[in-house]
C-alpha cells in the first residue's frame, strides 16, 4: 500500500492501458479519479477501483480540450481535495501508410496525444504547486516517439516524441517544486486499439490475423507483446516512493524491440 493516501487521475481510463493503471494504483492504495471520452467504460472503471476498498470519481472529459481538462482537474480537486499523481494516458491512432496521412488525421492525433498531454501536465502542475508538496506526472509515450518503423502511422510517432520532449523540459523545470516527470514508451501491447490496428493492417494486405500475430511476436527479443499490466506495473513503480530520484526519463517497456 505504497501509495495510500495518495490522489491519482488518470486520463484514457475506459481501458486497455489506461485502465489497468488505474486497477494498479488503487491496488496500491490511492484514490483515483478515472477520465475518458466513454462515459460508459469510465463508470465502469471507477466501480472497478471502488471493489478494491478506494474511492473513485468518473468523469467524461475529452482529452483534447482543454476547457474539458480545466474541468477535469477542477473535478478531481473538488471530489479529493488534491493531486499528487496524473497519468496523461489518452491517446489516439490509426493505422496509415505515410503518404495516406490527411490534415484531418494529423490534427486528429496531435489534438489529444501532444496538446492534451501538455494541458493535463501544466494543469495538474499548478495544482501540485500550490500544494507545496511536490508530485507525480507520468505521461505514455510510445517507442514510436523514438523511431520504432512498426508505429502505426508518422503522425502518431511524431506526436509522441514530441511528449518524450515535453517530458524532459517539464521535468527540469518543476524540479524546483518537487514534481517527478517521466514517461513510458509501451512497445507492443494488446489492447482494443491495437487489435483494430491489427485488423485495418490485414484487410489492406490480404494476410490472416494470426499470421500477423506471429509475425509481431517473432520480432519481439522476449517473445511476447505486453499486457496493460506490464505498463501499469511501470506506472506503480513511477508512482511510488521508490522512483522519488527520478525525473526525466523514458522507460521503454517493450520486450526489447528498442534498446534505447
Amino acid at each position: 500500500m505504497e501509495l495510500e493516501g495518495k490522489i491519482a487521475v488518470v486520463t484514457g481510463a475506459g481501458q486497455g492501458i489506461g485502465r489497468a493503471i488505474a486497477l494498479h494504483l488503487a491496488e496500491a492504495g490511492a484514490n483515483v479519479a478515472v477520465a475518458d471520452i466513454n462515459s460508459a467504460t469510465v463508470e465502469d472503471t471507477a466501480a472497478a477501483i471502488s471493489t478494491l476498498g478506494c474511492e473513485s470519481l468518473a468523469i467524461h472529459a475529452d482529452m483534447g480540450s482543454v476547457e474539458e481538462i480545466d474541468r477535469m482537474v477542477s473535478e478531481a480537486t473538488d471530489a479529493f481535495g488534491r493531486i499528487d499523481i496524473i497519468v496523461n494516458n489518452a491517446g489516439v491512432t490509426r493505422y496509415l501508410y505515410v503518404m495516406d496521412v490527411e490534415e484531418a488525421d494529423w490534427d486528429r492525433i496531435h489534438r489529444v496525444n501532444a496538446k492534451g498531454v501538455f494541458f493535463c501536465m501544466q494543469r495538474a502542475a499548478r495544482e501540485m504547486i500550490s500544494q507545496g508538496d511536490g508530485g507525480r506526472i507520468i505521461n505514455i509515450a510510445s517507442i514510436a516517439g523514438k523511431g520504432y518503423r512498426g508505429t502505426s502511422n508518422a503522425a502518431y510517432a511524431a506526436s509522441k516524441g514530441a511528449v518524450l520532449a515535453m517530458t524532459m523540459i517539464a521535468a527540469d523545470q518543476l524540479a524546483r517544486h518537487n514534481i517527478n516527470v517521466n514517461a513510458i514508451c509501451p512497445g507492443v501491447t494488446n489492447t482494443e486499439l491495437s487489435l483494430t490496428n491489427m485488423r485495418n493492417r490485414a484487410e489492406r494486405t490480404g494476410a490472416s490475423l494470426a499470421d500477423l500475430e506471429r509475425e509481431r511476436a517473432a520480432r519481439i527479443p522476449i517473445g511476447r507483446a505486453n499486457t496493460p499490466e506490464d505498463i501499469a506495473d511501470m506506472a506503480r513503480f513511477l508512482a511510488g516512493p521508490g522512483a522519488r530520484n527520478v525525473t526525466g526519463q523514458a522507460f521503454n517497456v517493450d520486450g526489447g524491440l528498442v534498446m534505447h
